[in-house]
């Protein structure tokens, strides 16, 4: 069974989360950070010089995800 860690889509001024991919398990396959610009409208509408991204590994932060109700990066 495939695992895929989630990847956060942050704002570079401002750390404002723009797409966070979730993490994913099961028949999955990874994606590209191209691939995910195409499928995301927030990505695809906006320069890709202003934000950036994190990756993190399947399971990683898991429970302060959980009990969080927001976050920055």
């Amino acid at each position: 069974m495939t695992q895929i860690g989630r990847r956060i889509y942050f704002d570079k001024a401002t750390g404002n989360i723009i797409v966070d991919t979730g993490e994913r398990q099961g028949f999955v396959r990874p994606t590209t950070v191209e691939q995910d610009i195409a499928t995301f409208k927030e990505l695809s509408e906006r320069n890709r010089e202003t934000f950036d991204y994190i990756e993190l590994e399947f399971g990683q932060y898991a429970q302060d995800f959980a009990e969080c109700n927001g976050y920055r990066v």
